[in-house]
């Protein structure tokens, strides 16, 4: 996994990054750099959990599973009204807070002062994902809030699986 020790060196990764697979590698990267941990074998779904009079939920992390679920409606949102590097500061804050669930870090209070935290050290104070973390996402999406309520997915959730998602993780047999 490659290493981008400064701040500019990890916005400039994440303004070029083409997918949700290259934002998630740099996402761990962050997470190894400045907390020391890591994990591998996530695998990233797209669902559709919805949006309710301007609430929703980004994504969640099945407690105790390998998978991050992420909420399709809002991430068309960003993708489709903001530019590129607004939406994958978007991108980097949700898949930043799913990966932090799933080192076991399961209190929400927690987990949002260490995706501050690490937004602060990698992208610095005034990066988009730095704003979201630490005022939310209606800072650049005002029509858009998290649901202040306890989330439960839907009995029939439909996940669409992202292919070659944790790309660093990759085993093949030659």
């Amino acid at each position: 996994m490659a290493s981008y020790k400064t701040v500019e060196e990890f916005r400039d990764k994440l303004d070029n990054s083409v997918s949700l697979a290259d934002i998630f590698e740099l996402v761990k990267q962050s997470v190894r750099q400045f907390l020391n941990i890591h994990r591998a074998g996530l695998m990233l779904g797209l669902a559709d959990l919805g949006m309710n009079e301007g609430y929703f939920i980004g994504a969640f992390y099945p407690v105790g599973s390998n998978i991050i679920v992420m909420n399709r409606m809002p991430l068309e949102v960003a993708t489709r009204n903001t530019d590129k590097h607004v939406s994958n500061a978007y991108c980097f804050h949700i898949l930043l807070h799913e990966y932090l669930h799933s080192l076991g870090y399961l209190r929400e209070r927690e987990v949002r002062e260490l995706t501050s935290e690490v937004c602060r050290q990698a992208l610095g104070r005034d990066h988009p994902a730095t704003t979201m973390a630490e005022q939310g996402i209606a800072t650049y999406f005002p029509k858009m809030r998290y649901f202040p309520r306890r989330f439960s997915p839907p009995k029939d959730l439909q996940i669409e699986l992202v292919r070659d998602f944790d790309k660093s993780n990759a085993q093949y047999i030659y």
